[in-house]
């Protein structure tokens, strides 16, 4: 590497580990989880975040946004949530001299970093309001289009063992978000260090340690990381491999699952991959940092059937699988 890129890779592992240093002052034994939330706001994508309650999903979000110079909005996703609750709506304004003319009140949507708690308790319609948003960083309302500051973040979170009265978001609609990470239940010890630092007199507090003209920076450096075509055919051949019609879908794929990885699986996995490699001091991509990001890029893009879910085998299991089964492609 040339002392100009050395620079740009020390800069860009120097404000991320600040970064998740602030944040894990608050969020307790998930640095995994952080670190995918922010790799994912670094090259322009979106999280699904799944956890039980109480496990810090709204604090981890709310935590990013102190720790960030952006902007911060929540919006708690309930069946009678309407598309204008979330994007905003014309209203009537009267000027002084009598006259009235229609105005766009803007929503919450209208942020740095957006909170959409508990997506999937909101009809299809106002998930696709949001989902339009994340896709094309603008709003349509009164027949205007209305661009969204950057950077747009949405991290949107849903309690997977409470489905009564939800509306689980379709496949396609899945597809937009970059990774899907879980939150787990902390461990004793982890679980011993929330309580006692939630129980005290005074209220945790962390510093702003990035401001957001440098994750614009962040952003560019980490789409600037060049991909060997090598590399890039290996990620496609791990997408191929978790279809079941595929030639080269792999026989857990042809026995478990109903659907493959859509191409944007393709696109999550290169990303993913160019932030790993970053902050491992490369200013390339290997195989291995594409290994790194296959369960969180591809795990909900992979769907499996009623056999898989009869048997207890879930998309990790078999995209373990596939890592270990698929080998880099020669050049």
């Amino acid at each position: 590497m040339t002392s100009n890129v050395e620079q740009q890779v020390k800069v860009f592992q120097d404000r991320f580990s600040h970064v998740v240093d602030e944040v894990s002052k608050v969020i307790v034994g998930n640095g995994d989880v952080i670190s995918n939330v922010l790799t994912c706001l670094l090259v322009r994508g979106h999280v699904l975040l799944e956890g039980i309650p109480g496990v810090g999903k709204t604090k981890l979000v709310q935590t990013l946004s102190d720790v960030t110079d952006l902007g911060f909005s929540r919006i708690q996703f309930t069946p009678d949530l309407m598309p204008g609750d979330i994007i905003g709506s014309n209203v009537v304004r009267e000027t002084d001299d009598g006259k009235k003319s229609f105005v766009f009140q803007h929503g919450p949507v209208f942020t740095n970093i957006l909170l959409a708690d508990e997506i999937n308790r909101a009809t299809p319609k106002t998930q696709s309001a949001l989902l339009e948003a994340m896709q094309e960083n603008s709003v349509s309302a009164g027949g205007s289009t209305h661009k969204l500051d950057q950077p747009f973040f949405v991290l949107a979170t849903q309690n997977p063992i409470e489905m009564e009265g939800t509306y689980p978001l379709p496949e396609a609609q899945m597809d937009r978000f970059l990774f899907k990470l879980r939150l787990d239940f902390p461990e004793a010890a982890d679980l011993l260090t929330i309580v006692e630092r939630t129980t005290q007199q005074d209220e945790l507090t962390v510093s702003q340690v990035l401001s957001k003209s440098e994750i614009l920076e962040m952003r560019e450096t980490a789409r600037a990381v060049p991909v060997a075509q090598p590399v890039m055919r290996y990620a496609i051949a791990i997408a191929l491999a978790t279809h079941p019609e595929s030639s080269e879908g792999h026989d857990l794929a042809k026995q478990y699952v109903r659907f493959g990885s859509s191409p944007r699986g393709v696109q999550s996995l290169i990303l993913g991959a160019k932030v790993n490699a970053l902050l491992n001091d490369r200013f390339y991509v290997s195989a291995d940092d594409v290994k790194a990001v296959v369960l969180p890029a591809l795990r909900h893009r992979v769907l499996i059937n009623f056999e898989a879910e009869a048997e207890r085998v879930d998309s990790d299991q078999i995209l373990e699988e596939i890592v270990r089964f698929v080998s880099l492609p020669k050049t």
